[in-house]
């Protein structure tokens, strides 16, 4: 696994967080120190493992001693994690989403009217 191969994985891994969590930034470390929280503790370790193996393969020497097993499970980690949604699955969340605002908002509306209904003797 060579230098070119570890910062395509970074970048890849970087472009997910970018689509998925909507962190902004430039490469892999910027990105987790910006919103590495929002990731669960496992995929943030993993990602910060992938993003020092960046590091190191901008350096022949340490590129020696940058263990490839460990950078692909990394890898693999971040990826099945960040992996986006298709697109038929996000507009099915996204209308899920507005049909619980919507009925949420119903659901008070007639809790308010009920209660004012109630104050005046009414019901």
């Amino acid at each position: 696994m060579g230098a070119i191969t570890i910062q395509q994985m970074a970048d890849r891994v970087a472009g997910l967080m970018e689509d998925r969590l909507r962190i902004r930034g430039n490469g892999l470390a910027d990105k987790l120190g910006r919103g590495g929280g929002r990731l669960p503790r496992k995929v943030r370790a993993a990602a910060g493992r992938l993003a020092e193996a960046a590091h190191m393969s901008q350096n022949p020497k340490l590129l020696l001693q940058v263990d490839e097993g460990e950078v692909a499970e990394a890898y693999d980690i971040c990826v099945r994690y960040l992996a986006p949604l298709g697109a038929a699955a996000r507009r099915k969340g996204l209308l899920m989403g507005m049909a619980a605002q919507i009925t949420f908002g119903f659901l008070v509306l007639a809790a308010g009217v009920l209660l004012v209904l109630k104050w005046r003797g009414l019901v």
